[in-house]
């Protein structure tokens, strides 16, 4: 009995632990998932050492191809590995609970704020440094993932094409054509060997059930907190990517068609949570709420509340199917194959992200001061993530 009780103290304690450094993670996330995963890598994988560098790709990988937010899928399938289904959940809730929280209370805000000028100049080093972490993470995963000419080659087709080709439906065939090379390229016999697989059929029931149930009650009850969960939740499995990929498809049903806000303010919610760490799926909590005005704070809180959790909700449902045969179709040697070179793909993804977000920020002499000081920070390993992010914004404030 005591030793159960010792036992159950240490994985109490182990919970604790993973769930703060979730939130350190948290705090560093600005970006976008390319620049969430160079957080993953420094805090969860270089300090903490939760899982290695190879399976961290793998999961951003197996993301990449799924619907729904990526860089959430990732860290909630970290969860699951380090503690299975309810610290799963939990790392969901540490990670986006505190921003769809903010972006609620900021959709009530959004006369104030539209009227308000505040410059972005205060921003302007953040995307430098997210820049940083992305080429530290790029450079100690291709370490990891480039064995070989093949795993080269493919690397660099993975960085170049989605370079020149930035459509959310080239991300995904990229990752499937890396994992197909590599299986046509390999010269093992034997690749599709039988293994044991015990899917939990109960997630993709639910999936299907929420997917299905909300149309139907649309069609049958005119209520707008009904509608908005349903669009949310569409959005949520119709997106394969990040935030900035589900944004286009929110701003046409929810400004142009619905006219549930105006053009300034989306835009004024969608600049506020760029400037926010963690998921930028929060948006939907600001949408929701924007567009539930117009009843009371109740219903207005209820919008932001079935915006939040709908679109994680399929995402949420579909890696908690997949994560637990992860392990078991990994052992299918066709299946391990095809990995080194949807791995390979993925490190191209991420290379070429720092390009572009460096892009967008500028290459200007202070713009590369701050994302060479961060490489260095970060490979020194001697300054923490939040500390680094907290540098960037006061610099911004300063200069």
């Amino acid at each position: 009995m005591k030793k159960d009780n010792i036992s159950d103290n240490i994985n109490k304690v182990r919970w604790r632990t993973f769930l703060k450094d979730v939130f350190i993670c948290s705090l560093g996330a600005y970006g976008g998932p390319e620049a969430h995963y160079g957080v993953f890598t420094d805090q969860l994988v270089i300090k903490k050492n939760y899982l290695t560098e190879e399976e961290l790709v793998e999961l951003i990988a197996l993301t990449g191809i799924l619907p729904g937010p990526s860089s959430t899928q990732t860290l909630v399938a970290i969860g699951y590995k380090v503690g299975g289904p309810v610290l799963a959940l939990l790392t969901m809730l540490v990670w986006a609970l505190p921003v769809l929280t903010l972006m609620t209370l900021l959709s009530f805000l959004s006369q104030f704020l539209g009227n308000v000028n505040v410059s972005q100049d205060v921003l302007r080093y953040v995307g430098p440094m997210a820049v940083g972490f992305i080429i530290v993470a790029a450079y100690r995963i291709g370490r990891k993932v480039v064995t070989d000419k093949i795993t080269l080659i493919l690397l660099l087709m993975g960085g170049i094409t989605t370079y020149f080709i930035r459509e959310p439906w080239i991300y995904p065939l990229v990752l499937i054509i890396g994992g197909a090379v590599s299986v046509v390229t390999s010269k093992e016999n034997n690749l599709w060997n039988h293994v044991k697989l015990s899917p939990p059929w109960g997630y993709l029931m639910a999936f299907a059930f929420f997917t299905i149930g909300s149309i139907l009650l649309t069609l049958t009850w005119d209520n707008k907190i009904v509608h908005l969960f349903e669009s949310f939740y569409r959005y949520g499995y119709l997106v394969i990517g990040g935030g900035q990929v589900v944004v286009p498809l929110m701003y046409s049903e929810l400004v142009e068609v619905n006219q549930y806000m105006t053009n300034q303010e989306f835009l004024t919610g969608f600049g506020l949570v760029q400037g926010l760490p963690g998921p930028m799926f929060s948006f939907s909590a600001y949408a929701g709420g924007m567009a539930a005005r117009g009843g009371s704070v109740f219903t207005q809180i209820l919008g932001a509340v079935a915006g939040g959790i709908a679109i994680f909700l399929p995402g949420l449902l579909l890696i908690y199917f997949i994560y637990p045969i992860w392990e078991n179709l990994k052992k299918i040697k066709g299946i391990k194959i095809s990995l080194r070179g949807i791995t390979a793909v993925a490190g191209g993804l991420i290379t070429v992200s720092a390009i572009i977000l460096m892009q967008k920020s500028g290459f200007i002499i202070d713009n590369i001061i701050v994302m060479l000081v961060t490489v260095a920070l970060l490979i020194t390993k001697k300054v923490p993530a939040p500390l680094i992010v907290a540098a960037a914004l006061a610099a911004g404030f300063i200069f």
